[in-house]
């Protein structure tokens, strides 16, 4: 028995309030029968005629009994943890992440935290709101900086992370990776097992997070890792808000335990505007967008189009399975 029905007889619902998902596969001229979500009351109204979902942050695993006809949850984002993997494993539903479809983005957009950090384009920018031209800087230490020698230590090497090593290693900066394996790695001088992250971090300059949220990484950056980085370390984080112990990272902040932070998510998003973040001057906030990108939904649908080839052949492996 065909875990999918026939492209004919094939209903695929896409959920997302912004991506223009459905566009790009009705350019492909596939003959499926297919819809497009924006809303959270849209998608439960709807979903139950979905065989295939293309979905991620408006999923809602309460959904689950609700849809019948569901074979296929393909990931609109690299990040899954939103998805009880349990549950939907139980209900016979294969589940695929978008991995790889926006990993030169995200390393492009750490790469360029660091820079705008290093290059101080975040106090030119409040400079140029006040019509400020600043006067040249006589002390040494605040001036802005360059990269080449500065050590970068990248905690989770992906495929995000591994982009960003090379990136790194074009500008002539020091890269050391943080995972399990010691299997040598491209443009990365040496792997430090995350159980001496502390003794990785004490010689960074940049700390860079790119791992996926996992029980293991709830929490990783907290106060004893962020004790060990020097005043002159920034950390940057493109990875999920929860690897991060905010209230850690807010006080290291404010008492100039280190120098500042690019950061792309939080714990809660949008970010509140009572957040403090909002207010310090030597961080860089940027709205979850690393990555975002102009390819983003080709990239999406060229994963859905290889998985739905693969179930419609009786293939049992997904790209980027994750149950």
């Amino acid at each position: 028995m065909a875990f999918l029905p026939p492209e004919g007889e094939l209903t695929i619902g896409f959920a997302h309030s912004a991506y223009q998902l459905r566009d790009e596969f009705l350019r492909r001229g596939r003959a499926v029968k297919s819809f497009e979500l924006r809303t959270l009351d849209e998608l439960r109204e709807q979903a139950p005629e979905a065989d295939v979902l293309v979905i991620s942050g408006l999923w809602r695993n309460d959904l689950l009994p609700r849809l019948p006809k569901l074979r296929l949850i393909q990931s609109v984002s690299a990040g899954t943890d939103q998805f009880d993997k349990t549950a939907i494993g139980a209900g016979g539903i294969r589940l695929a992440s978008a991995q790889g479809s926006n990993e030169r983005a995200v390393a492009e957009h750490a790469l360029s935290l660091i820079l705008a950090l290093t290059r101080q384009l975040h106090f030119a920018r409040d400079n140029q709101a006040k019509q400020l031209w600043r006067r040249i800087i006589g002390d040494p230490a605040q001036r802005e900086d360059e990269l080449g020698g500065k050590t970068l230590v990248i905690v989770g090497l992906g495929r995000i992370g591994l982009r960003l090593a090379k990136l790194a290693s074009a500008f002539d900066m020091r890269v050391i990776g943080v995972r399990r394996s010691a299997e040598p790695q491209p443009h990365v001088e040496a792997l430090v097992h995350p159980g001496k992250l502390a003794e990785a971090v004490a010689d960074a300059d940049f700390v860079a997070l790119t791992c996926p949220l996992t029980p293991e990484t709830e929490g990783l950056i907290d106060a004893r890792i962020l004790g060990a980085m020097k005043p002159s370390a920034f950390l940057i984080n493109v990875a999920r808000g929860r690897v991060v112990d905010e209230m850690a990272l807010l006080d290291a902040l404010g008492n100039s335990a280190i120098a500042g932070a690019g950061l792309d998510c939080f714990h809660d998003e949008p970010l509140p505007p009572t957040s403090p973040f909002w207010r310090m001057p030597q961080v860089i906030v940027t709205p979850h967008s690393a990555g975002e990108t102009r390819a983003y939904e080709a990239n999406v649908i060229d994963i859905l189009l290889d998985n739905l080839e693969r179930l419609g052949r009786g293939e049992t492996g997904l790209r980027n399975q994750i149950v």
